[in-house]
């Protein structure tokens, strides 16, 4: 089950996911293990700010060089078989990139930029929840809009 909150104590953000758009469009990563697509993001390291684990991951998981960065809201994932069903916290970003480098030096084989959503979600009881909640409010993030 996944939870929104405005806010928790800095030291429950676990992760950091960033909902990143260019020109207009969703960018989608797809590891080089598996066949489904998912949004860039991953765990925060040890004396890393989430702040910094969501421009590392940007960066490693898209190739993302140029871009705006801006935290939206806090999540939390509930599943018994993860983390023994403990509730973890992570970060949701919006990101609006404007230059990638040529190549990924990371786990990710190919980024995908569409305007479609993926059927074959990496974690399809977490990130359509996330996906849905970000993109209702990107209108508040996206420099390029009027709201």
């Amino acid at each position: 089950m996944v939870k929104f909150y405005d806010s928790v104590d800095d030291s429950l953000l676990k992760f950091a996911v960033i909902f990143a758009m260019y020109d207009g469009k969703y960018i989608f990563c797809k590891h080089k293990q598996r066949n489904t697509l998912e949004i860039p993001g991953g765990h925060r390291e040890e004396n890393e700010t989430i702040d910094d684990t969501a421009k590392r991951e940007l960066y490693e998981e898209t190739g993302a060089v140029d871009f705006e960065i801006e935290p939206v809201g806090v999540y939390s994932v509930t599943e018994k078989g993860n983390f023994n069903g403990a509730e973890t916290f992570g970060m949701l970003y919006y990101a609006n990139i404007r230059s990638f480098e040529t190549e990924l030096h990371s786990e990710i084989e190919k980024i995908i930029i569409t305007d479609k959503v993926p059927e074959n979600w990496t974690y399809p009881t977490i990130q359509p929840d996330i996906f849905e909640y970000i993109n209702e409010m990107r209108w508040k993030y996206d420099k390029n809009q009027k709201a």
